[in-house]
């Protein structure tokens, strides 16, 4: 298990510029959310992947800008573009390859568009995506994602039924409770195809906060991931306005170092 953060924490710096601030904090272990289409192409990456490698960093997964438009790209009742974003998509599972990333992050239908296909096509459709990354050696892994239809454990549970060990799974604690679904019941639908974990922290009025400024029972989640036998990594995010300075990302860094510690204790 590593320790992580998002580039998104600095979203709407440009993506190098805030890849920078965080190498500079002290992380090592990236998830990189790609903001735009030049991103995803040569020479940018091969100058952020120059920039990685040069202090010693591993970008461990990768978030696509397109996210919000899944529903429309890849779930509509329209087949030949979804034939046509299998292909843009390509793009993605090419660009994680070339950083080194194992993961590539789906936010998948939004909940008012359930009804645009009967949900056994999207979970074949998800599957057909989930094969294409393969070929990469790039896992498509499924986010629960507030007002998606991933949001729901029970949504989860029937994917997880359907594609059984042919599908993985992102677990966001902030989504989680901003859909007021109990994070931890999301985490057990998971099951053993969860693969990443974006860690935070939240209190009553505030679903958004690093790690540590709020009530989340990590002590509870650890034990519940050793039982999982998660093997993935914990990756801080936030959003800009959830941290003031350097420090207060450097603070998260610590805590989640303590989490680490105590998931290898319990699990020796």
């Amino acid at each position: 298990m590593q320790i992580g953060i998002s580039t998104a924490c600095f979203y709407p710096e440009a993506l190098e510029n805030g890849f920078e601030k965080l190498l500079n904090c002290g992380f090592r272990f990236f998830e990189v959310f790609v903001n735009t289409f030049s991103e995803l192409h040569h020479p940018y990456l091969d100058q952020l992947k120059i920039q990685a490698e040069s202090r010693g960093a591993k970008i461990l997964s990768l978030h696509p800008f397109t996210s919000g438009y899944e529903s429309f790209l890849l779930f509509s009742a329209y087949e030949r573009r979804f034939e046509d974003s299998m292909e843009f998509y390509r793009q993605y599972f090419e660009a994680a390859a070339f950083l080194g990333a194992e993961i590539l992050v789906l936010h998948g239908q939004r909940k008012e568009r359930a009804g645009d296909i009967p949900e056994e096509i999207y979970f074949e459709r998800y599957h057909r995506l989930f094969e294409l990354g393969k070929t990469y050696g790039v896992t498509l892994a499924q986010e629960n994602v507030n007002a998606f239809c991933s949001e729901n454990p029970e949504f989860l549970h029937r994917m997880r039924s359907y594609l059984h060990e042919d599908c993985a799974f992102v677990l966001d604690l902030k989504q989680a409770v901003r859909s007021n679904h109990d994070p931890f019941e999301t985490c057990a639908q998971m099951g053993e195809q969860l693969v990443h974990i974006h860690l935070n922290d939240h209190k009553p009025g505030k679903d958004c906060l690093l790690p540590g400024q709020g009530i989340t029972d990590y002590g509870r989640l650890m034990r519940q991931l050793k039982r999982q036998n998660y093997k993935g990594n914990l990756i801080i995010e936030v959003y800009r306005k959830n941290f003031r300075d350097r420090q207060d990302l450097i603070e998260a860094k610590q805590k989640a170092e303590t989490i680490q510690k105590y998931f290898y204790t319990i699990s020796s």
